[in-house]
C-alpha cells in the first residue's frame, strides 16, 4: 500500500492545496467524456505527475493490483456472451476506456499520497471546512491514512500464519472466514489501543496545524487544475 515517504522531488515541494486542485481538475477531465484523444493527453499528464513524484508506474500497479483485477473483469464480461456470436471484441472498447480513466486518476492520486504528509491534508481540510465538521473530517482523514496500512499488514500477517499452518489445504471460503474473523479482532484491538493512546497524549480537536504558503511553483499547477476542470466545457 502506498504511503507518504519524505523526499525532495518536485511534487514533494508543492503545496497540498495546489496538488488537490490539480487532482480534482484531472478527475473532472477524465470522467467527463473519456474519448481516446482526451485519455491520451491525460495519460501524458499522469506520466509527468509520476515523474514529478519519482513514483514508478509498476509500484502503482502493484499497489492497486486487486482493484485493477476487478476492473479488468468488465471488458471480459462484455466481450464474452452465452449466445452467438460468443466473442465480440468491439464490445470491449467502452469498458476499456472507462478502465483507462480510472487507472489514470488512481495514478495521480498515488502521487499525491506518496508526496503529501498526512498533517498537510488535515490542515487543508480544517482550513476550508469550517467548525467541528472540518475538524472531524481532518481527524478522520488523518487516522485513515495512518490506520489502513497497519490493518493491511495485520491481514497479511494472518494470511501468512494460516498458510504456515497448512491453511493452503483448506477451502477458499474457510480461509477467507478465518482471515476476516482474526483481522476484525485485531482491528478492534488496535482501535482500543488507539483510543487509549489518544487520551494519553491529550488528543485535541483543534491542534496547531502546519503553516502553508503557496510558492511560485504552485501557481502553474493551480492553473493546470482549473484548466482541466473547465476542459469538458470547451
Amino acid at each position: 500500500m502506498l504511503t507518504y515517504r519524505p523526499g525532495e522531488t518536485v511534487a514533494h515541494r508543492l503545496d497540498a492545496r495546489s496538488k488537490l486542485v490539480c487532482q480534482f481538475g484531472f478527475a473532472v477531465a477524465a470522467f467527463a467524456g473519456p474519448t481516446p484523444r482526451r485519455l491520451a493527453a491525460l495519460g501524458v499528464l499522469a506520466g509527468l505527475a509520476l515523474a514529478a513524484g519519482q513514483l514508478s508506474p509498476l509500484r502503482v500497479v502493484r499497489s492497486y493490483r486487486f482493484v485493477l483485477f476487478i476492473l479488468l473483469l468488465s471488458p471480459l464480461s462484455a466481450v464474452v456472451s452465452v449466445t452467438q456470436p460468443y466473442v465480440v471484441l468491439s464490445r470491449a472498447v467502452e469498458p476499456l476506456l472507462s478502465i483507462a480513466r480510472v487507472v489514470l486518476v488512481l495514478a495521480v492520486a498515488a502521487v499525491y499520497v506518496r508526496t503529501t504528509p498526512v498533517r498537510e491534508t488535515r490542515a487543508v481540510i480544517q482550513r476550508y471546512v469550517p467548525g467541528r465538521t472540518g475538524q472531524a473530517l481532518g481527524v478522520g482523514v488523518g487516522l485513515t491514512f495512518r490506520f489502513l496500512p497497519v490493518l493491511r499488514r495485520d491481514l497479511l500477517t494472518v494470511r501468512d500464519a494460516i498458510a504456515a499452518r497448512g491453511g493452503g489445504n483448506r477451502s477458499v471460503i474457510d480461509r477467507a472466514k478465518r482471515i476476516a474473523v482474526v483481522g476484525l479482532a485485531r482491528a478492534l484491538d488496535r482501535s482500543d489501543r488507539l483510543a487509549v493512546a489518544l487520551r494519553a497524549r491529550c488528543f485535541a480537536w483543534n491542534p496547531t496545524l502546519p503553516e502553508m504558503a503557496l510558492s511560485g511553483r504552485d501557481y502553474p499547477v493551480l492553473a493546470l487544475g482549473l484548466a482541466l476542470a473547465l476542459w469538458p466545457l470547451v
